[in-house]
């Protein structure tokens, strides 16, 4: 079994703004699954994430309104055939997102840690463990780029982050 998956995270779509750079709609073309790791702000993200592919997965985020953080899960575990994906959004300062991921998933059985947050790219393997946030898609003042990130998994798991 092969599967790509786009990731975002940190949108931070308003219910004003309602839009996505149609650059993320080319990085994620022929994707199987988008994970989104909160902050959508608005559930309208998840909209717009659908029309570019119908398998979208979505935890809340610490800046999601009310009615996100009441749809949306904290915390999403994803089993594939060849992967268990964990999924949150992050905490607490952003060069330690990556440690409160890894605490978090400790005792889950994850190949991948997908965390948001921080706005910043980070793509690095802790032991067996893939840890992966795509950046921000969005912001202009904290992220040092926009971007999103691809997980393709088959015999083995590779992701990039893809500058958009």
């Amino acid at each position: 079994m092969s599967v790509k998956i786009g990731v975002i995270s940190d949108t931070h779509v308003t219910s004003e703004t309602k839009k996505l750079s149609p650059a993320i709609a080319d990085a994620f073309r022929g994707v199987d699954m988008i994970i989104h790791a909160g902050d959508l702000v608005d559930l309208s993200v998840l909209k717009l994430l659908k029309i570019m592919c119908p398998n979208v997965k979505a935890v809340c985020g610490n800046m999601d309104n009310p009615e996100a953080k009441k749809k949306l899960p904290e915390k999403e575990i994803i089993r594939l055939e060849n992967a268990v994906i964990g999924v949150m959004h992050g905490f607490g300062p952003p060069d330690k997102v990556a440690d409160c991921a890894e605490e978090v998933f400790k005792n889950d059985g994850v190949n991948v840690v997908i965390f948001g947050h921080s706005h910043k790219p980070f793509n690095k393997k802790k032991g067996k463990i893939l840890f992966f946030n795509p950046g921000s898609a969005t912001d202009h003042v904290f992220a040092p780029y926009n971007s999103v990130g691809i997980i393709e998994i088959n015999d083995s798991i590779e992701a990039k982050i893809v500058k958009i």
